[in-house]
């Protein structure tokens, strides 16, 4: 079984470790309009407002249907 030769640094440890501390979501918000949870920077999927103006039109699970 290989073994390391020399020792690996803590530096060198920590950034491979690094990679799992950014599956978090951490800027999400509410919408101004809804209150609804949303990502930041980002039109809401909910009601289809973006800074506080209407930018998309979202229909409902009734109005897909017809």
């Amino acid at each position: 079984m290989a073994l390391p030769k020399r020792k690996h640094s803590k530096a060198r440890r920590d950034k491979r470790r690094s990679a799992n501390s950014k599956l978090t979501v951490s800027s999400l918000g509410a919408c101004p309009h809804c209150k609804k949870l949303k990502l930041s920077h980002r039109v809401c999927l909910y009601c289809g407002y973006y800074n506080g103006k209407p930018v998309m039109i979202i229909k409902t699970k009734e109005e897909k249907k017809n």
